[in-house]
């Protein structure tokens, strides 16, 4: 075999970083970092040892995400809609069910590739297909599409936005509601201009609405272009690498395409204002002898959120500074 024939084409293997991160979540959740009873059922037992900085980081990430979403339903009223984009196997939908805070609508986007394992996944796992919410208990199931009364999944590409357009319509997304996208290591595979036109497009859509990124950024210094080229190695070639050169470039990327207020804070600073117990208890998970190789690796990503409020409800009171600590 030769070797182009071997690496696989750079849609494959921004693909293949779904499962990469699925079993990275699902090590972590053994471990004890988290609670998730509906990741085992997304991907095999068999993996790897992750490193103990990989599980802080996925559980800084995890948690993050969980209370800035939580912040944003709660503030709604549940009166909102979630759309995940690049969801890949993601299980927050079931973990808000759970905590009895589902949005009306909660949708998840990603390649048609992606959507329609995770279909497959789903109907064949009782545990997954049981806890959907639906009224006669059927799931409405394309190839790479699923839809159900509050729970959809479209296979589409981000890049396509008429298409984008068209299958949100068919999830009952009601463009007038508050609107919650979240976006994890997304952005930065897809081309600066194609990625402005998809914020710029959601920007001019929904009036109401709040975008929640995670992503790369200080990829400028040695380590940052590094982590570039073992990406590279694999094919993974970071397109919107421009807007992750700083937290300031990561909040003009929506400043300039409409957005009313743009922040990002480097995950070193999410880590600190996670809350104190909890801190406490995953650090005795698993000895790390290497905090200089965790502080890097948490310089090296960002949570950037952005916020448009036509409706003045209250979307800027979303924020790290103070409200995490419950």
């Amino acid at each position: 075999m030769s070797l182009l024939a071997a690496v696989p084409n750079a849609q494959e293997a921004v693909i293949a970083t779904n499962d990469d991160a699925t079993q990275c979540k699902r090590f972590a959740v053994e471990k004890g970092y988290w609670s998730d009873p509906y990741v085992s059922q997304m991907v095999s037992s068999a993996m790897q040892r992750r490193a103990p900085e990989i599980n802080r980081g996925y559980y800084a990430r995890v948690r993050a995400i969980q209370i800035m979403t939580e912040q944003f339903i709660k503030l709604t009223k549940q009166n909102c809609q979630i759309v995940n984009l690049g969801a890949g196997f993601d299980t927050m939908y079931w973990r808000l069910r759970d905590s009895s805070l589902l949005p009306r609508q909660f949708v998840e986007v990603d390649f048609p590739t992606v959507t329609s394992r995770k279909c497959h996944i789903i109907q064949s796992r009782k545990k997954l297909s049981d806890n959907i919410n639906s009224k006669d208990g059927n799931l409405l199931v394309s190839s790479s599409d699923l839809h159900a009364d509050d729970y959809h999944i479209i296979g589409t590409d981000l890049c396509k936005l008429d298409n984008l357009d068209l299958k949100l319509k068919d999830s009952k997304v009601d463009r007038s509601l508050p609107t919650l996208f979240i976006c994890e290591c997304v952005l930065v595979y897809i081309e600066p201009e194609k990625c402005e036109k998809l914020i710029r497009w959601i920007s001019d859509n929904f009036p109401t609405a709040f975008f929640l990124n995670y992503e790369q950024v200080n990829m400028g210094d040695r380590f940052g272009q590094i982590m570039i080229e073992n990406l590279k190695v694999r094919n993974c070639l970071l397109l919107g690498n421009s807007a992750c050169q700083s937290l300031d470039t990561q909040a003009q990327r929506f400043l300039t395409q409409g957005w009313d207020g743009a922040e990002a804070t480097p995950m070193t600073t999410v880590y600190r204002r996670l809350p104190v117990a909890e801190i406490e208890k995953i650090e005795k998970l698993e000895f790390l002898d290497e905090l200089e190789l965790l502080d890097q690796l948490f310089c090296h990503y960002c949570l950037c959120w952005a916020y448009k409020d036509a409706n003045n409800i209250g979307l800027s009171k979303i924020s790290l500074h103070g409200t995490l600590i419950e």
